[in-house]
């Protein structure tokens, strides 16, 4: 009988092979495990787009059966027969357009004026506010008046004397005439003393003037405002010796109430404009900021150029703001709409609702089974977002206005708000553990239009291990379904408004690696709570 010997290296063999068969048998069942798990994923996706009214992301591929090419029946880009699409909606209704006509102007000063000082001096004081409203003949600034003063003095010292002389020549040729009534002087002294008194009243005169002209230099060392309006920043400093030849001047004033907009209409406008203004009827005008999303304020047009501007074919018009809050400034760019006309009740739709195709402009119209079909308009005037429309439709019918780019006449439609902010789950709104109550099919998806859930959400317990199985091996063609292209996925509007619009922004590539790492994500937290 042989004799069995137990060393160290026949049990280290035996133990070797042991954790081979081990490793084996446990990449088996793991391999088993992940295709069940496949199996049950793909699956779940065909069931949740079966109950949402969507084909299964395997049968729209080009060429399966039913399915058709692109742009066919059932090309996922443009939506099969069976596939509900998610549109925003907006009722027709009746309201008076604004016959408008849109142009770009510049704001300009009714009037602006340099003041300068009429005499030269020394600067001894600023009187005003940089950038306040100042009224006519109000005092801007202080010139040394002392050497003025000084002059003033000498001439009213001059002008002194002189009437003083004149008054003694008067009386002088008072006697004179006495005496010459008494035949006591001869008749060529009292010619003399005459022409005396002239002379004198003369020089008074001359005198007089002087003085006057000594206080209106004086005068102007009060340096005051020529017309109404905003100053601007001062150009002179106290101290220095300011003089009528300085360009800059002490400061700037600008007449901006009210404030003058000048802007430029096409020509075959000009009839209609001239109407309105020869019968006294005001043309309103209305500036936006340069790129023409903030009002800023109303006008009304004033008066037309004389001559039309051939280069351009175009007339101005000048309009006039009455700038009260000073919000207006001159040289400042804005956009102009003019109001020619208003078209009273009148059928209107939003601007987004017009499409333009072969047949012409139409529009879509939800029909209460949720249906669209094609209505041809002949679109209008349009005001603001709204835009007058001629064609069959009624008021209060539903037109599309968001998600028309994949729309087919007759396609069935699903009407979700067009505030995202306002959808069904964009509050945050999740699923409870153990399928708590909530409305039919908005935790569970199991209800008719419900969109299956985000790759990465949380699941109930009794869910978790095959789909993180699923979410862990599933291939990448299936992540590439879920990711949907170009297609907005329906479980999308589940999510809060941010994460919807970075999705979107996300090329296929993105997509697939974002949808994955949050199933990944989601496999640890359900490992984590096993």
């Amino acid at each position: 009988m042989p004799i069995l010997t137990h060393s160290p290296l026949a049990a280290r063999h035996a133990q070797s092979g042991a954790i081979r068969g081990w490793t084996l048998a446990t990449v088996l069942l793991a391999a088993l495990a992940a295709g069940a798990g496949i199996g049950w994923w793909g699956k779940g996706q065909s069931s949740a787009a079966a109950a949402a009214g969507t084909p299964a992301s395997g049968a729209s591929a080009p060429g399966a059966p039913g399915q058709g090419g692109p742009g066919g029946p059932g090309s996922r880009r443009f939506g099969g027969a069976n596939r509900i699409q998610p549109v925003s909606v907006q009722a027709v209704r009746k309201q008076d357009i604004r016959v408008m006509v849109s142009a770009v102007g510049t704001f300009a000063a009714a009037n602006t004026t340099i003041v300068r000082p009429q005499v030269s001096g020394v600067l001894q004081a600023l009187q005003f506010t940089e950038g306040q409203q100042v009224k006519a003949g109000q005092q801007l600034a202080q010139i040394d008046p002392r050497a003025l003063q000084a002059s003033l003095a000498q001439v009213e010292g001059t002008l002194a004397r002189d009437k003083a002389n004149l008054d003694n020549a008067r009386i002088d040729l008072a006697r004179y005439r006495e005496l010459l009534s008494k035949d006591a002087i001869a008749k060529q002294q009292l010619d003399t003393q005459e022409a005396l008194v002239r002379q004198l009243e003369g020089t008074v005169k001359a005198g007089q003037a002087n003085v006057d002209s000594a206080r209106l230099q004086l005068s102007y060392t009060k340096v005051s405002a020529p017309i109404p309006g905003r100053v601007g920043l001062k150009q002179a400093d106290l101290g220095n010796v300011v003089s009528p030849g300085d360009s800059a001047g002490i400061v700037t004033i600008t007449q901006t109430r009210p404030i003058a907009l000048v802007f430029s209409v096409p020509s075959s406008q000009l009839p209609q404009i001239n109407a309105k203004l020869r019968a006294k009827q005001p043309l309103m005008v209305e500036a936006l900021d340069r790129n023409g999303n903030k009002f800023l304020a109303r006008g009304q047009v004033a008066t037309a150029d004389n001559a039309i501007d051939l280069s351009t074919d175009t007339i101005k018009l000048k309009a006039l703001f009455a700038n009260s809050d000073d919000n207006l400034y001159p040289n400042q760019a804005v956009s102009v709409r003019l109001q020619l006309d208003t078209q009273s009740d009148s059928m209107a739709v939003p601007q987004a609702a017009v499409l333009r195709g072969s047949q012409g402009f139409y529009v879509y119209v939800v029909s209460a089974e949720n249906v669209v079909s094609t209505r041809v308009v002949k679109p209008g005037a349009a005001d603001g977002d709204w835009v007058a429309v001629e064609g069959q439709l009624e008021v209060g019918e539903k037109v599309v206005i968001d998600g028309v780019d994949r729309l087919r006449d007759g396609a069935k439609v699903e009407v979700i708000a067009a505030d995202p902010r306002q959808r069904q789950g964009a509050t945050g709104g999740g699923r409870r553990r153990g399928g708590g109550s909530g409305a039919p099919g908005a935790a569970s998806g199991a209800g008719p239009g419900a969109a299956p859930a985000m790759p990465g959400a949380s699941a109930p317990r009794g869910e978790r291990s095959g789909k993180a199985a699923a979410g862990a091996s599933a291939p990448r063609t299936a992540v590439a379904a879920a990711a949907g292209g170009d297609e907005r996925p329906a479980w999308l509007d589940r999510l809060p408004p941010e994460v919807q619009e970075k999705f979107m922004k996300m090329n296929k590539e993105e997509r697939e690696a974002w949808i994955a790492q949050r199933r990944a994500e989601r496999a640890k937290r359900e490992a984590a709570g096993n």
